[in-house]
């Protein structure tokens, strides 16, 4: 019987997580006995930290499991306060400082807490899948800024001023990106600083992924290359890729104290808090020895390089060479219009489709990113995964007639 329950508009115009809806199916495919090589999922592969693990049995076998403050115990802001001032010379308060679900969360946090009908918010594209769902169940617009391979997925002023409108009320960066793995330039960040500062918007910078870089020198960060932007910028992170702790959900936003206070009314009526034992865990992450997202970023670099030469050796691909997260993101499109057993593949969805069936390889298509032409691939797996992939890949591009 068919029911008669109208669901919401705001669960109409989204849609589920691409990404997690990949990893599911290989997960399921590879269950049933297929030899799945996944390079869709989004987590380090490396396990958490003995000592975190054990910070966070201790908070179970010390009782520690029942509600705790709002946004977050005081132990734990205090410091991600202190991390942050001795890693970038920012100075934050406790109450600065929201402790949530992990950093999809706290997305969610700033966009109900900011965003009205109406408003409108820029996102540089490729971008992060749930940016704009995120800001859509707000009941604003995102408003998707292109970034060009040739220019390295860097952001480009009078690009970003075409797109810019009297209803813009702000902007979500994400350097090193997901999916690009590129980095925004310091003069990127100073030109979305000055119109921010202009124009009174509300910069929403995504950090999740600022301790796995390849470059040499310090990231550039846009509170650094316009510090008078700090009271308008929230600084989104977490432990998740940093510490292998996907599954722990801990994320963090530190910004004015106003937009926080107001963040936090949202979570309680959400979440309540963030779970007791997580937060223990990383209370011992952040404030432990900080070796291990050094040692995890120093397995990347031949994973990176590896997979980067063989996509160079496979005709007609292009690829942005990463400066940072765990992804590439090759342009395949060279591959649109061909052919395998009659199926013709039209787009990214097409040929992900195409090359988890034939190669039995998990990717991700660019057009849940907003970039059709292209398709992602994590390397946060193992050598030999990599190269057994990049076997099938070319294999399977080849059979393309």
């Amino acid at each position: 019987m068919e029911s008669k329950i109208v669901l919401a508009n705001r669960v109409q115009q989204i849609k589920p997580s691409p990404t997690l809806a990949v990893n599911a199916k290989a997960k399921a495919l590879k269950a049933s006995g297929a030899d799945i090589l996944n390079f869709s999922v989004g987590e380090p592969d490396f396990d958490t930290p003995p000592h975190v693990c054990d910070a966070g049995k201790q908070a179970i076998d010390e009782g520690f499991t029942r509600y705790t403050a709002v946004p977050g115990i005081i132990e734990l802001r205090e410091a991600i306060a202190n991390r942050m001032a001795q890693d970038r010379g920012w100075k934050y308060e406790p109450d600065q400082i929201q402790v949530c679900c992990g950093g999809k969360h706290g997305l969610y946090n700033m966009a109900q807490a900011l965003f009205n009908p109406g408003d409108e918010v820029l996102v540089p594209t490729p971008y992060w899948v749930s940016y704009p769902a995120i800001i859509q169940l707000s009941g604003a617009t995102p408003v998707f800024v292109p970034l060009a391979e040739e220019d390295d997925f860097d952001l480009k002023a009078d690009i970003l001023a075409q797109y810019a409108t009297a209803k813009t009320k702000g902007i979500i960066i994400n350097s090193p990106s997901n999916p690009t793995g590129s980095i925004f330039s310091a003069q990127a960040l100073e030109s979305i600083g000055k119109m921010a500062l202009e124009r009174g918007w509300i910069v929403i910078s995504d950090d999740i992924y600022d301790t796995i870089t390849y470059g040499e020198g310090t990231l550039a960060h846009i509170l650094d290359v316009n510090p008078a932007l700090k009271e308008q910028t929230l600084v989104l992170n977490g432990v998740s890729k940093s510490f292998a702790m996907t599954g722990w959900r801990i994320g963090y936003t530190a910004g004015p104290q106003h937009i926080i206070s107001a963040m936090n009314k949202i979570q309680s009526q959400s979440t309540s808090n963030p779970s007791s034992v997580a937060q223990k865990a990383a209370l011992a992450a952040v404030s432990g020895p900080q070796d291990f997202p050094v040692r995890m970023k120093e397995a990347f670099v031949p994973r990176l390089d590896f997979i980067m030469n063989a996509l160079r050796e496979i005709p007609d691909v292009s690829c942005v060479l990463p400066k940072g997260a765990f992804y590439v993101f090759p342009n395949l499109s060279a591959y649109y219009g061909r052919s395998f057993n009659g199926k013709k593949i039209e787009d990214s969805v097409a040929l992900a489709d195409y090359l988890l069936d034939e190669a039995l390889l998990a990717t991700v298509p660019g057009a849940a990113f907003g970039a059709d032409k292209f398709i992602r691939f994590s390397f946060a797996t193992s050598m030999d995964i990599i190269k057994e992939g990049m076997k099938r890949l070319a294999s399977a591009l080849a059979r393309l007639q």
